[in-house]
C-alpha cells in the first residue's frame, strides 16, 4: 500500500492530535512522526524544527477562530470572535499558554489580529482604544476559558456548592453562605457567567467610545 504523501499541513494536524491527547509536553518530532507512521527525520523536510512546529500550531489555532465579518458592527464582531475563541481554546487547552509564549507570528495570527483591529477602527475606535479593547477582550476570554477548564466540577456546580457550603461555618462566612444558597436555588452553571462578563467589558468599551 502506498503511504500518503507527507505535507506540512498533515504534520501540524498530527502535532495538534498529539497535544490534544497528551498535552503540549508530548509534542516532539518523534511523537509526531509516530502519529503519522513515519520516522521523525522525515518531518524536517517540511518543518525546520520543533520551534517552527510550535509556531505552526499557534497559526493552526488562529485559522479556526472566526473573524469579524467585514460588515459587522464593532460589538457584533467582537462577540463573534470572542465566542469562537472560547470554543476553540476550550477544545485545545494547550493553546492558551502556547499562544502567549511564541515570538514568531504566522500569517493566520497576523491576519486575525489585523482583522480584529480593522473591525474596531472602521467603527470609530482610535488606535489607542482599539489596542485597549483587544487586550481587555482577550484577557477576559482567555481567563474565563482557563478558569472553566480547571473548575473542580462539571457544567453544574450544585453538588460541589452543597458540599462546600455544608462544610463552612456560616457564621464566619455569611456572604459565601448567602451566595451558596442562591446558587443552589437557581441551578447555577458557571458557563452562564461568560456572556454577562463579556457584556460588562463591551459596555465599558461602548462608554469609552462615546465619551
Amino acid at each position: 500500500m502506498t503511504r500518503a504523501r507527507l505535507t506540512r499541513g498533515k504534520i501540524v494536524d498530527a502535532a495538534v492530535a498529539v497535544a490534544d491527547a497528551g498535552g503540549l509536553a508530548q509534542v516532539s518530532m518523534r511523537n509526531v512522526g509516530r502519529e503519522l507512521g513515519v520516522e521523525a527525520m522525515s518531518l524536517y523536510h517540511h518543518v525546520k524544527d520543533k520551534s517552527a512546529l510550535l509556531d505552526a500550531m499557534v497559526d493552526w489555532i488562529f485559522t479556526r477562530v472566526e473573524l469579524p465579518a467585514p460588515d459587522d458592527g464593532w460589538r457584533e464582531g467582537m462577540v463573534r470572535r470572542a465566542d469562537s475563541a472560547r470554543v476553540v481554546l476550550a477544545a485545545h487547552p494547550w493553546a492558551l499558554g502556547l499562544i502567549e509564549s511564541r515570538r514568531t507570528p504566522g500569517p493566520a495570527l497576523l491576519r486575525h489580529h489585523d482583522a480584529v483591529l480593522g473591525c474596531l477602527r472602521r467603527n470609530g475606535f482610535s488606535v489607542e482604544l482599539a489596542s485597549h479593547a483587544f487586550s481587555a477582550i482577550d484577557s477576559y476570554v482567555y481567563g474565563f476559558v482557563l478558569t472553566e477548564l480547571n473548575l473542580p466540577f462539571g457544567e453544574s456546580a450544585d453538588d460541589f456548592v452543597e458540599e462546600f457550603t455544608d462544610a463552612l461555618p456560616m457564621d464566619d462566612y455569611p456572604h459565601l453562605g448567602e451566595l451558596g444558597a442562591a446558587i443552589m436555588a437557581g441551578g447555577y452553571q458557571y458557563g452562564d457567567e461568560y456572556r454577562y462578563g463579556l457584556d460588562l467589558v463591551l459596555d465599558s468599551l461602548a462608554d469609552r467610545l462615546t465619551n
